[in-house]
């Protein structure tokens, strides 16, 4: 997480993120009203998150021609981008935290294991 608020680019709260990989991993369409149900927030609080997304051409909503009432959530080309740079992110950091989590269970020298 350090890695992506340090670098370049857009710097998403942890509700703009949580919205953002909801849309992105998720495959089926996503509404304001489906993403304030299963992310627990209010319809509002999805509202501001979707617009810092649009903002930053990472998503963008579209009224659904079968209920005019509905709004979905589309995903970007620059969206797809971020989630592989995510990804990318994440996946460098992996053997790094499982190398710093073997360490710590392991006894250190001059501890006798219990």
């Amino acid at each position: 997480m350090v890695s992506l608020v340090r670098r370049d680019g857009p710097d998403l709260s942890a509700r703009q993120l949580a919205v953002f990989l909801t849309c992105y991993l998720q495959e089926e369409g996503h509404t304001v009203r489906g993403l304030a149900s299963e992310l627990n927030v209010s319809k509002p609080a999805i509202t501001r998150a979707l617009d810092r997304l649009g903002e930053l051409d990472l998503a963008r909503r579209k009224v659904d021609p079968l209920d005019r009432r509905s709004v979905l959530v589309q995903r970007t080309l620059k969206g797809a981008a971020y989630l592989r740079e995510i990804r990318s992110i994440m996946g460098e950091a992996a053997p790094t935290a499982r190398k710093e989590g073997s360490e710590e269970r392991a006894p250190r020298a001059g501890r006798r294991a219990a």
